[in-house]
């Protein structure tokens, strides 16, 4: 059943939104709930920092099972790729993190890659 899905899914303009929204709805929970941990434990080893990371998590996982596409492992793969970008930009707005050539390139080829994981030609 997941092999010939795959095979027959065309993509449209919005499977493509859909995809996008969910890949950054996505990054937005992990991101936030492993910072939540981040500010228990490193920061302010505050426990509500703690159960809004881990309530975040838990959603995070759901996120993935709304996706147009079967292939999991597909979708993680690009997933790494959004997750890459987000994280920058996380640390940039948040934290101050000032980003060097080689983030800008090495945030690039992992978009880049996210394209060729979801839109190489299939049988």
């Amino acid at each position: 059943q997941s092999s010939s899905r795959r095979a027959r899914m065309k993509w449209t303009a919005s499977k493509v939104f859909q995809c996008v929204t969910l890949f950054l709805l996505a990054s937005a929970l992990e991101i936030g709930g492993c910072y939540g941990f981040w500010r228990a434990v490193r920061l302010e080893k505050n426990k509500l920092w703690a159960a809004f990371g881990a309530a975040s998590l838990v959603a995070y996982g759901g996120v993935f099972l709304l996706m147009p596409m079967d292939a999991f492992a597909r979708i993680m793969a690009a997933y790494g790729g959004v997750f890459i970008v987000s994280s920058y930009a996380f640390g940039a707005a948040v934290e101050g993190f000032k980003l060097d050539a080689g983030d800008y390139v090495g945030a690039s080829i992992a978009l880049a890659g996210v394209g060729v994981c979801l839109f190489w030609p299939r049988e």
